[in-house]
């Protein structure tokens, strides 16, 4: 029978005081949310205490009223745990750092197919923190750092899709990497390898 309670019931329920609805819900997805963390941690104990600290954040979160439904309780609580899994990389100092410098290329970061969970969840941060920052370049320089780093096209082909010059196509490139070298050291991000 409690399957067939939605999460959204459950979690209505749990906040306005029946705790058992919240033993369900973290037994419903158990299984599910403690393979994920443990395909990124690849440690039982680790996998242990971040699943109970997404619990943790998820409770604290529902009493304090915080928690908009929208049908969507266990990717919410899936992200929670995401960023629970990244903080405990970057405190454990697991996550390899460099220093932006002049010959640092953004884009080196992102051609790995090779990568293990932990790497990859890695690269993961780091591909939406630089598509963030994509976004906030001016509209031509965007669209060749798309063109280039996303679709993988030639700046011949660029060229030729943009209607300019393979020069002109080379410089926004050129001025789109040095916004993107200021954005980053603008927001102190730390981009991995």
């Amino acid at each position: 029978m409690e399957l067939l309670i939605e999460d959204s019931v459950l979690v209505s329920n749990y906040i306005n005081g029946d705790e058992k609805s919240l033993e369900i819900l973290i037994n419903r997805h158990n299984q599910r949310l403690s393979s994920f963390i443990y395909s990124k941690v690849q440690d039982r104990v680790v996998t242990e205490d971040i699943f109970q600290d997404t619990f943790i954040k998820v409770i604290k979160t529902l009493k304090k009223g915080m928690y908009v439904e929208e049908g969507k309780f266990l990717p919410w609580v899936m992200r929670i745990s995401h960023n629970l899994i990244i903080d405990y990389f970057r405190k454990n100092n697991r996550m390899p750092k460099f220093e932006v410098s002049k010959n640092f290329n953004i884009f080196s970061v992102m051609g790995d197919d090779h990568l293990n969970a932990e790497r990859r969840l890695i690269k993961d941060q780091i591909d939406i923190e630089l598509a963030l920052m994509v976004k906030e370049l001016p509209a031509d320089q965007r669209e060749v750092v798309e063109m280039r780093i996303y679709r993988d096209m030639s700046f011949k082909e660029i060229s030729e899709n943009t209607g300019v010059s393979i020069n002109t196509a080379l410089g926004r490139m050129r001025y789109a990497l040095i916004n993107l070298r200021k954005m980053v050291e603008k927001h102190q991000l730390t981009l991995t390898n």
